[in-house]
């Protein structure tokens, strides 16, 4: 859990922007950054669910016993219901945050289709471009030039291990994840000096509903530690872009099998994705 003291706590002075927050690793995001004191702007396209994770903050702060709750009644929390595959997403955000001070802007937002790119339906492909390409790229363009401009300013991009790896099957979702390594980069390195960080979380299988495993082959990956618990991979990101790091990859075994993966020969992967995508749910 990222350390949270007086020093550090933003007693609700600034905004948080979360993408995706509704569920998933996008609600964990929204309760510990609410925790370390900042107000919070919730985006999802699920309404339902952003009113009840809205709820669970609320109610969270309101019952702070610890010294946070002197600053308790000052806690803004604001949601947009909003479509991400929208080419006009991330404006109509920026204009529905209008007034607030964004210092941490984080693009967690994320589907996956585990399918041949051939027998995936095109508005899949589309949607599956616009969120994780487009939208994180225009909502840096509409709120990284104010943190520039204040001269602070975090940004969490959450890529995937997946951004080194052309696949069968996940091959879009890896290429679109590779974008995002790439322009993180180039907005990391223009940011340079100005107070400004820019960090991607390489993550490799969370256990999230996005990973869309039969519940036998999820079970083992928990067990051989190949896929890692949601909240421990909130806190790594959080830490790393509060440290500001250009990046974090957590799980051992996905520092250590890096190397190997992107020299897999097209005839192994072909054997594997044979060999085992009855475990593969098609979500």
């Amino acid at each position: 859990m990222i350390k949270i003291n007086r020093k550090n706590f933003r007693e609700f002075g600034a905004y948080a922007l979360v993408t995706g927050a509704a569920s998933g690793m996008g609600r964990l995001y929204a309760h510990k950054l609410a925790l370390k004191g900042y107000n919070l702007i919730l985006v999802d396209i699920n309404s339902d669910r952003l009113d009840a994770v809205s709820g669970e903050i609320r109610s969270l702060i309101a019952s702070a016993g610890d010294w946070r709750a002197e600053y308790a009644g000052a806690f803004d929390l604001r949601t947009i219901v909003q479509d991400l595959s929208r080419p006009d997403a991330a404006r109509k955000v920026a204009e529905a945050s209008e007034g607030c001070e964004v210092e941490v802007l984080v693009n967690n937002a994320g589907i996956m289709y585990s399918r041949p790119i051939i027998e995936t339906d095109p508005a899949a492909l589309s949607l599956m471009m616009m969120v994780h390409t487009y939208t994180p790229l225009m909502l840096c363009r509409e709120f990284v030039p104010a943190m520039v401009e204040r001269g602070n300013g975090y940004v969490l991009n959450v890529s995937s291990l997946a951004a080194w790896m052309d696949w069968p099957v996940i091959g879009m979702y890896g290429n679109t994840k590779r974008f995002v390594k790439g322009f993180s980069r180039s907005l990391r390195v223009e940011c340079r000096g100005t107070g400004v960080s820019v960090t991607n979380a390489y993550f490799g299988a969370v256990d999230t509903p996005l990973i869309p495993l039969k519940p036998s082959l999820r079970s083992l990956a928990r067990s051989l530690r190949v896929m890692i618990d949601a909240d421990k991979a909130t806190d790594k990101a959080l830490s790393a872009t509060f440290r500001r790091r250009k990046g974090t990859m957590p799980g051992f075994l996905n520092k250590v099998f890096l190397p190997f993966i992107v020299m897999l020969p097209d005839r192994l992967l072909a054997f594997v994705v044979n060999r085992f995508r009855r475990y593969v749910t098609t979500g």
